[in-house]
């Protein structure tokens, strides 16, 4: 199940990348930047602004009385985005074939081999679908391409070191490093993905740790300060961390899908003042940091 693949990515890995992002994730991050990723299931997103009332979806809805767009009968089949002429209502989601990705992620090959870049698996969380998440990544070695796994790290570690056994590299994030507060932002502990990034580190698997920077919620300087003496435990395999700036893009998707419990409409991103003296608090552990591109060492 895809939500999409993103062509030309230059945040997702090295270089040129295609990014497949799978539907489905264990996790309910306040923050989440793709609420259409939660879900393991095709969505209708909805554009108020775009909808010039013609009805044609009414008429072809296969749900009896053509109820409009009710959230909790909505079977995602699609056929109203199909006759929607202005394009206020769009399917989200799709079930292809490894077959079906790989035809489109081998089409740019040459952009990859002249940037460094490849293909990395995002989501959601794409061990969610090991399965299919292992086999595009090995197909895609397959092909000589390079390839990042994007995760939470959310699952069992026999799924993990499967599917990062076919991973380049692993972009890994860490979101809180109290269990506690990990579980009131994101919806599940933090003590399996802790273990998980200490066994995978072991491993001697490359890995970026990635930090979301959310005002108010993780920013803090003792979040951050017990993340880095997390990540400075992992050694040599953190080639380095990489700030994540929250940004107020989402907002309009938790109306688009019918969420109307979104906690953070209007929260202002942090400053780049603020984002520094992060930085610097991780860079005190002797790990590098990534903010905006920019590689900051002690």
């Amino acid at each position: 199940m895809v939500f999409d693949i993103k062509r030309f990515a230059v945040h997702d890995g090295p270089g040129i990348r295609t990014t497949v992002f799978l539907k489905g994730c264990p996790l309910r991050c306040i923050w989440c930047h793709n609420p259409e990723s939660m879900l393991h299931k095709p969505e209708i997103a909805f554009h108020p602004d775009k909808c010039i009332h013609c009805g044609r979806c009414l008429e072809v809805c296969p749900l009896d009385e053509g109820r409009k767009l009710d959230r909790e009968f909505c079977t995602g089949c699609g056929a109203c985005t199909e006759v929607c002429p202005s394009g206020a209502r769009v399917l989200c989601g799709r079930e292809l074939s490894v077959d079906e990705v790989m035809a489109e992620v081998v089409s740019d090959k040459p952009f990859y081999d002249n940037s460094g870049g490849g293909v990395t698996i995002s989501g959601g969380e794409p061990l969610a679908q090991p399965a299919f998440a292992c086999e595009i990544l090995r197909s895609c070695r397959n092909e000589s391409i390079h390839t990042v796994l994007d995760t939470t790290g959310c699952a069992e570690w026999d799924v993990l070191a499967e599917v990062a056994s076919q991973a380049d590299l692993v972009l890994y994030d860490l979101k809180c490093a109290d269990p506690r507060q990990h579980y009131d932002l994101a919806g599940v502990s933090n003590e399996m993905i802790l273990e998980n990034a200490r066994r995978l580190a072991e491993t001697g698997k490359p890995m970026i740790v990635r930090i979301p920077v959310i005002p108010g919620y993780t920013d803090s300087d003792e979040n951050i300060g017990n993340i880095g003496k997390f990540v400075s435990s992992l050694g040599d395999s953190v080639r380095y961390a990489e700030l994540l700036s929250y940004n107020r893009l989402a907002e309009t998707k938790y109306q688009q899908y019918g969420y109307s419990d979104y906690k953070l409409m209007g929260l202002d991103p942090p400053g780049r003042t603020e984002l520094l003296a992060l930085a610097e608090i991780l860079t005190s552990f002797g790990i590098w940091v990534c903010l905006g591109g920019d590689i900051i060492r002690k």
